[in-house]
């Protein structure tokens, strides 16, 4: 495992209704067994970054709904400490992703319950009670990257980058090498983009 030195941190920031940044955070998880790297879990939204914006009727309708989950993390990062945020990403992501589950308000109060939370943290889905401090995160992500992309964003010694979209996630060895991949483009004075037509969506193994 990584030691906790701050040169050896990584950023993560992602929505868990995404399933492209839940195949990354599969695979950052594999990055933290093989390489010398930590990674602090982060909020951004999907919702607030499409906020006001012009949208198709069912995407609109989605960020209806894509409110609630951050908003859920959130208030219990506010509430409990950030150690909280990986444990109830992965118990939201589970369900929602691999498990294909629809119904958000269930799928946030078993989440909770299985991260050992309240389940009246529930009650923060339908409040903006958090929305200053979900922007704010969201901010400190996207700011990095730009407002043309979307989650998942990655920060890594003084440098970020929106992705990687990948599927399946690589496991050992191959989920290092990536990430030594990513590392180094990012550090490239001047490279912004590399990118082809995903042909598949995400694999959930």
């Amino acid at each position: 495992m990584a030691n906790e030195s701050e040169n050896n941190v990584a950023d993560f920031w992602f929505d868990p209704l995404c399933p492209w940044a839940w195949m990354t955070s599969r695979w950052m998880e594999e990055v933290e067994q093989v390489r010398d790297v930590s990674v602090r879990w982060h909020v951004m939204s999907l919702a607030v970054l499409n906020d006001g914006r012009d949208l198709p009727e069912d995407y609109a309708a989605l960020m209806a709904k894509a409110w609630g989950p951050v908003r859920v993390v959130i208030a219990a990062q506010q509430l409990h400490g950030d150690d909280i945020v990986k444990p109830l990403y992965d118990a939201i992501g589970t369900r929602l992703h691999p498990g294909d589950r629809k119904d958000y308000e269930q799928v946030l109060v078993e989440a909770l319950a299985e991260a050992g939370l309240p389940t009246e943290l529930i009650e923060a889905a339908s409040t903006d009670k958090w929305d200053d401090t979900l922007r704010a995160s969201h901010q400190e992500g996207i700011s990095l990257v730009g407002e043309d992309v979307g989650t998942p964003v990655v920060a890594f010694n003084g440098t970020a980058f929106f992705g990687p979209v990948v599927t399946p996630a690589p496991k050992g060895e191959a989920a290092g090498k990536l990430w030594d991949g990513c590392v180094l483009v990012a550090q490239t004075p001047g490279f912004f983009e590399l990118k082809r037509t995903r042909t598949q969506g995400p694999i959930f193994d």
